[in-house]
């Protein structure tokens, strides 16, 4: 099982961090670790940049923003840290954070350093040698949705968090934002865009209460027990983290999470292993999750017509960066196919009311 752990690769040419600076800078932190200072990079993320640092036998994670990025509040460290900080006291698969620095002249932009979660993490393919019988992806599939019903109930106000977020107007305030931000990073012309825009004007739900939520909950962020897969140790990437509606939390989850009876185009773009024998369908996700929070799914399709126009303006924002020149990171090329079968079914759960 250990090699089936997530490892880091080598560093993606044009994202190397200045050892020069950070060497010492870690040195000052850790005064009393010799040994060499060894940096890989984890290879999948899409925006914030995640590297394993070795300082002698002392094993750290550094994150930072992404190279060429110009949306600050998109991927801001210290409110990143701040969450961290306070969060893993009352949910403990949240990551232990250990520093925070400002100075840009160590490694050219903020960052923050913290302790590593080891496990497996499941990405598009179920990983050549892992045992993943049927039983177990349908525990693990109840898990994770247990996972994330764990996140809406904490008390987020005991924890320190309550400025994080207003939960008062936050679908407007969702849905005026991400279309601002397709805007201002637009590349191409999608249709679709004004007609999910019209239709999501016209079908808000009102006000709920507000919890904790994650914003981009899938398997690829979550950590799995290299002893037992359907126990989760961590949950990754709390960039977008805030206080709003916890239904667009599991909107988006349900964006993310491809069935096996989708069409070819969604198949696509699956993010994780969401299509193998024993995993919960969207609308068994649903069921689960309203049968234990007592949630009403009545309007979820409005949830995941959002989420994946959401999702749809992220991988906009990513591919405007390259598309400007900001970024070489040849992944980023395929994406306007991307950004067009989401906001296609976007607006085919508009259309349908069918998730």
């Amino acid at each position: 099982m250990s090699d089936l752990l997530d490892h880091p690769a080598p560093i993606r040419p044009g994202e190397e961090l200045d050892l020069t600076k950070l060497e010492p800078y870690l040195r000052r932190q850790y005064p009393s670790d010799a040994g060499e200072l060894v940096v890989g990079q984890f290879p999948s993320g899409h925006s914030n940049l995640t590297y394993s640092l070795s300082l002698g036998t002392r094993e750290l994670v550094l994150r930072r923003p992404p190279f060429g990025s110009k949306v600050k509040s998109a991927h801001d460290m210290s409110r990143e840290y701040r969450v961290l900080s306070k969060l893993h006291s009352v949910y403990a698969p949240a990551p232990e954070v250990l520093l925070y620095c400002d100075d840009e002249s160590i490694i050219g932009a903020p960052f923050y350093v913290m302790n590593p979660i080891r496990g497996v993490i499941l990405r598009r393919h179920v990983p050549p040698g892992l045992d993943f019988p049927t039983e177990t992806v349908r525990r693990l599939s109840e898990s994770f949705v247990d996972n994330l019903i764990r996140l809406h109930r904490v008390d987020y106000a005991a924890a320190g968090l309550s400025d994080l977020g207003k939960p008062e107007g936050y679908l407007e305030r969702q849905m005026s934002g991400w279309a601002e931000r397709y805007y201002g990073s637009k590349t191409h012309d999608y249709p679709e865009v004004e007609k999910i825009s019209a239709w999501m004007q016209e079908h808000v739900p009102s006000t709920r209460g507000g919890s904790l939520i994650h914003n981009d909950y899938k398997y690829d962020n979550v950590v799995l027990d290299p002893n037992d897969l359907t126990t989760i140790v961590g949950v990754l990437d709390w960039e977008m983290c805030t206080i709003g509606d916890p239904l667009t939390d599991l909107g988006t989850t349900l964006a993310y999470w491809i069935d096996a009876a989708d069409p070819e185009d969604l198949q696509k773009i699956r993010w994780g292993p969401t299509n193998v024998p024993g995993s919960l369908t969207r609308a068994e996700i649903v069921q689960e999750y309203a049968l234990k929070t007592g949630a009403n799914p009545s309007e979820i399709a409005f949830y995941l017509a959002f989420a994946r126009f959401k999702l749809a303006v992220i991988v906009q924002q990513i591919y405007y960066r390259y598309h400007q020149g900001l970024t070489k990171d040849e992944r980023f090329a395929a994406m306007p196919d991307t950004i067009r079968i989401l906001l296609r079914a976007s607006l085919h759960t508009a259309q349908t009311g069918r998730i």
